[in-house]
């Protein structure tokens, strides 16, 4: 008699357990700025990802490039490295094995390239794009014309630039969404959103794609729902 209770009190601990550990194992969270902003452009998305179960601990917010020199930053060198540096960490403090990335604009961009260079598609569970130029920026002209910034060259956003050529159909996670809008002042600034009849905002071989009547900075800040729906 005593057994078979000492038998069911181990089981019903090693049920709680495994439920509690359920319930609080998440994918650690990417989250990646855009072009002179800062970490804390997340705020709204932290907050929610905080009342949705999440902890500090599960949260990356890298910081990269100049603040003060839009037109100075790309996709190369000391960009990289806090990007790179916050992919690695959430890979391997992650209690799941696995991360989510959300990105918006040119950290869209940043974050996709991370995962290319590291080779770490397989240790994504979902990537969100929100207002990327996947595609590229007319107002970055077509690469190598009329390209006079370091953000529209080699490594930048152009139309056709070698970068995003180069990064054109890898594989960025098991699941893939992008986040775009018809009104987004940097992507559409010249009136014209898509190259090649695609909203530059969506990314090759994505599993949906959400359009939204927001600006550039709004899809940042104001879908952050969609944002933790999307990785949940």
């Amino acid at each position: 008699m005593l057994n078979q209770l000492y038998k069911i009190i181990v089981m019903t601990s090693f049920l709680i357990s495994t439920s509690i550990f359920a319930n609080t194992c998440k994918d650690a969270v990417v989250l990646v700025h855009g072009n002179t902003a800062s970490p804390s452009s997340w705020d709204n998305t932290v907050n929610l990802l905080l009342s949705n179960g999440y902890t500090t601990n599960d949260i990356y917010r890298p910081d990269w490039g100049s603040k003060f020199c839009a037109s100075c930053n790309n996709h190369n060198g000391s960009e990289e490295v806090p990007v790179r540096q916050a992919i690695n960490q959430a890979i391997n403090n992650s209690c799941t094995g696995l991360i989510d990335v959300i990105g918006h604009s040119m950290g869209a961009t940043l974050a996709a390239q991370q995962i290319s260079k590291l080779g770490i598609s397989a240790n994504v569970d979902t990537f969100v794009g929100i207002a990327g130029a996947f595609r590229g920026l007319w107002s970055c002209g077509v690469y190598p014309f009329n390209v006079w910034t370091s953000t529209c060259g080699t490594y930048g956003l152009s139309v056709q630039s070698p970068f995003l050529d180069s990064l054109f159909g890898d594989p960025l996670g098991a699941k893939v969404y992008s986040i775009k809008s018809n009104i987004d002042q940097v992507v559409c600034s010249t009136g014209i959103c898509s190259v090649g009849g695609v909203h530059s905002s969506r990314i090759w071989n994505e599993d949906a794609t959400f359009t939204f009547s927001l600006g550039h900075f709004g899809l940042q800040s104001d879908t952050t729902q969609t944002q933790i729906n999307l990785i949940q």
